[in-house]
């Protein structure tokens, strides 16, 4: 086994499941910082099936245990939790620009993957390491026998939709990347905006791209979500801008106006930054109220100077108001993109504090949950009716729920066990988009699953989820625990687990 037991390691803190504990703003400011340019390859090669394994969906260390050698520690360390997202690259057979490549790379770098004209993700590289059995059960071998022991663990995995024909161009490159290619920090500094909106147009930086400035996607509001640029304290991001976006978006579900003035804003948001920042930390709400302009999903209105931070005292004199911009809120008006947005949120940035009780304060509490049934004063407004009474009560099918048991003879759809009564079996119906506000999903058996009560109330309280190919994952960890269970009359909506999982922080797009 060829291996390097001196794994280099990001000395930014433990890496999760989702990041390398890198702040935002070190993506796009640090110095030093190259790109390295990886073809994803092609179908014939596996491409798209690799970069779903080892990159969006990641892998179990434990699976691979007898193969980690020597490297054991170093990735244990870099992956203590989550899935480890792993890419590597084959033996240079000769010195040219994919040996340069291989041997310039550092930690602290930043991958762009490409494929098809496009790139398609970026990604930070948290350690590395030279491993060929590690390699050759991740991935295989090539035709020539060869396996991409070069392999990079990486963080902060985000995939996007980029033209690739501009940045490559304008680094005389050709029309298309053909090999692994190592970019300067300065190439990577001119045109760094073409893939990051919110990062700044440098000295020697080509026009912007079209969009730049146009109205925003679906896809661009969650890439901004996905990159908020955040303070640290003790290694840590500073949660003023979640929770504040939070605020904003617990105001649109609410029919609420996007804009407020600087001391209505103070006075709701202040709170909520005392009692839910990181402890210890300054209540600044003047903060997100101005730097939120960053992520490219804030207005800012009533300041002539748009340069200098403000004191408090000066957006008081400005009557100066804040808020999501209007085509951040017309995406997030929307049910499931407001759903994805909420559980991005929390899980990427609040992960470590009590999340019913912020989504209570901002007024999201059906969030916490997939059942989502709260009190409404009886004023219901979804597609399925009540029953009039002293208080309202969800009109739920009892036809569908004892379809749904019998169909699956009271056998959980995750465990596939049947809980035992003195006369016969007990199960549960479970919706998957709850019938409660605020998810107002449909009573149909298309958004029904028969569980067992304990995998019941993990599902509910957002502690697995379903993925793309019906396996039932850890939201904590992202491992596999069962494949679910279904019956072939039985036809589950996609559109409901989707939200589902958006509810988990694990949007379909995300990493």
């Amino acid at each position: 086994m060829k291996t390097e037991t001196n794994a280099r390691l990001s000395d930014t803190g433990d890496e999760g499941s989702t990041g390398a504990g890198v702040g935002d703003a070190a993506l796009h400011d640090s110095e030093g910082v190259q790109w390295v340019l990886q073809p994803r390859g092609t179908p014939a090669r596996r491409g798209p099936k690799h970069f779903d394994h080892s990159v969006r969906k990641g892998i179990r260390l434990s699976d691979y245990e007898r193969f980690l050698g020597a490297d054991a520690r170093a990735l244990k360390q870099l992956f203590p939790t989550g899935p480890a997202r792993l890419w590597g690259a084959t033996p240079p057979s000769k010195k040219d620009g994919k040996a340069a490549a291989v041997a310039g790379r550092r930690v602290g770098d930043e991958v762009l993957f490409y494929a098809e004209k496009k790139f398609i993700a970026r990604a930070r590289i948290l350690g590395l390491v030279r491993n060929q059995e590690l390699a050759e059960a991740i991935w295989g071998v090539d035709g020539k026998q060869r396996t991409w022991e070069h392999i990079m663990a990486l963080g902060d995995v985000v995939e996007f939709d980029v033209p690739a024909q501009p940045i490559l161009e304008g680094l005389r490159l050709g029309d298309s990347l053909r090999s692994l290619t190592l970019v300067s920090a300065e190439g990577r500094a001119r045109f760094l905006h073409l893939i990051d909106q919110s990062a700044p147009v440098g000295p020697g930086s080509i026009d912007p791209s079209p969009c730049r400035g146009a109205a925003l996607r679906r896809d661009d509001v969650f890439r901004a979500l996905s990159r908020l640029k955040t303070h640290t304290k003790d290694q840590r991001p500073s949660r003023h801008k979640p929770i504040t976006l939070l605020w904003a978006i617990g105001r649109l579900a609410a029919e609420q106006g996007r804009m407020v003035e600087w001391q209505t804003f103070r006075d709701e948001v202040g709170p909520l930054l005392r009692d839910f920042g990181l402890p210890d930390s300054r209540v600044t709400p003047e903060y997100p109220f101005w730097h939120l302009r960053s992520s490219g999903l804030w207005d800012v209105e009533g300041m002539e100077d748009q340069k200098a931070t403000p004191t408090p005292s000066k957006l008081t004199a400005a009557r100066a108001s804040a808020g999501l911009s209007s085509n951040a809120a017309k995406v997030l008006r929307r049910s499931l993109a407001r759903a994805e947005a909420i559980g991005l949120i929390c899980s990427k940035y609040l992960g470590d504090i009590d999340r019913e009780e912020v989504l209570k304060r901002v007024g999201l509490a059906g969030y916490a949950s997939a059942s989502g049934e709260i009190p409404d004063g009886g004023r219901g407004g979804g597609p399925v009716p009540r029953r009039p009474g002293t208080s309202s009560q969800l009109d739920r099918d009892p036809r569908l729920v004892e379809s749904i048991k019998v169909m699956y003879e009271h056998a959980c759809q995750v465990c596939g066990s049947r809980v035992e009564t003195k006369y016969s079996y007990y199960s549960e119906a479970a919706h998957i988009r709850g019938l409660g506000k605020p998810h107002d999903g449909p009573d149909q058996l298309s958004n029904l699953l028969c569980l067992c009560p304990n995998h019941h109330v993990e599902f509910d309280r957002l502690a697995i989820y379903i993925d793309e190919d019906w396996a039932v994952r850890r939201n904590s960890t992202g491992a596999v625990d069962y494949q679910l269970k279904r019956h072939a009359d039985h036809v589950i909506e996609q559109e409901h687990l989707r939200y589902h999982r958006g509810l988990c922080g694990v949007s379909d797009r995300s990493t």
